[in-house]
């Protein structure tokens, strides 16, 4: 088999070991803080956060556009300055929980992606959002590292190579969004 014949046959393996059922618990708590006024905070870093902001748009765009119920969701690491600035004056590991204190509240959720479940910065972030009545659903890889435990909800691909979990979130999250688009509610 050439090295793509093997990723794609890899990736498929990966996401057969998908827990589908996790997914749409996931779905439901997106529903539930729609329909409540909530918001929804997404958060990771490098690949992860590119992931996050790819969910986002499609639920601001394709799961709100021209509908009566619409998603208030944003990324805590899509604005460049402020992220910078707490990384700068304060700590990295403190740029996505500070910012989840100026506008988290009790009943919103908190969506972490990490591939590795260990990133400090969204470690914290989960920790506060658990501590102030957060709905917490982590997105992690390999072992979920201290990421799974600390979040209400684990979406976990056992694979050990990071560009297959990063593809198996990035489907799980479409078909999170998805379900909103396609089917009629």
């Amino acid at each position: 088999m050439t090295y793509t014949e093997t990723y794609r046959t890899q990736l498929i393996d990966t996401l057969n070991g998908l827990d589908l059922g996790k997914v749409d618990t996931a779905i439901e708590i997106l529903r539930e803080a729609r329909d409540n006024g909530n918001t929804i905070f997404m958060t990771g870093n490098g690949g992860s956060a590119a992931s996050a902001s790819h969910f986002v748009c499609d639920m601001l765009k394709g799961a709100s556009y021209q509908k009566d119920k619409r998603f208030k969701i944003l990324s805590l690491h899509d604005n460049m300055p402020t992220l910078t600035a707490y990384s700068n004056d304060v700590d990295y590991h403190d740029a996505a929980l500070e910012q989840l204190k100026n506008f988290g509240s009790k009943g919103d959720v908190v969506i972490a992606i990490s591939g590795s479940g260990n990133s400090p910065n969204v470690l914290r972030a989960v920790e506060y959002a658990n501590s102030i009545g957060c709905k917490t659903i982590a997105f992690t890889g390999r072992d979920g590292g201290k990421l799974g435990p600390l979040a209400q909800l684990e979406i976990r691909t056992t694979e050990p190579h990071m560009g297959r979990i990063e593809d198996a979130h990035m489907i799980a999250l479409h078909m999170m969004c998805y379900q909103f688009m396609d089917v009629k509610e």
